[in-house]
């Protein structure tokens, strides 16, 4: 699995707001919950988990959008109101959408989630799949996976 080379820039699709990673991810993953379905309008949408420290919005403000759930603030762009990315309360990374990044074709991802939700016809190359959400203690050896898989 490739390793982006940092710093990563990337925009909504009108440009307004743009953004800048300077970490690596700690992991990535699809998700094909329904709720992900409808606001890419796609089969899944999909995520790289971001550490905080490393992520920055540069230009614009985006605002809190979609699916309006305590504990997730989807973050659009004002103006074209593009799904950028994902704040979940209580952990410490951001769930960037990589294609809003200029260079995304490193990312490939390495989980799956909301499978039971997934559309018959879709098949993703990703190490682990899980039928709904992976329990909270799954992720510190599944991070410590990818970190090994990235080395």
């Amino acid at each position: 699995m490739p390793t982006p080379t940092l710093p990563l820039r990337g925009q909504c699709r009108c440009g307004a707001t743009t953004i800048e990673v300077t970490a690596a991810p700690i992991m990535t993953a699809a998700c094909h919950c329904t709720g992900c379905q409808r606001m890419s309008g796609s089969a899944f949408s999909l995520t790289a988990m971001i550490p905080t420290a490393g992520f920055a919005v540069t230009k614009g403000e985006p605002v809190v959008g979609g699916a309006k759930s305590e504990g997730l603030e989807h973050m659009f762009c004002p103006d074209c109101m593009t799904w950028m990315f994902t704040r979940p309360a209580g952990v410490e990374f951001v769930n960037l959408r990589p294609t809003m990044l200029e260079d995304h074709a490193w990312f490939t991802p390495f989980i799956e989630t909301m499978t039971e939700a997934k559309l018959p016809w879709v098949s993703l190359p990703v190490a682990h799949s899980f039928p709904a959400f992976p329990a909270m203690e799954d992720f510190g050896p599944l991070m410590s996976e990818f970190a090994a898989a990235q080395a």
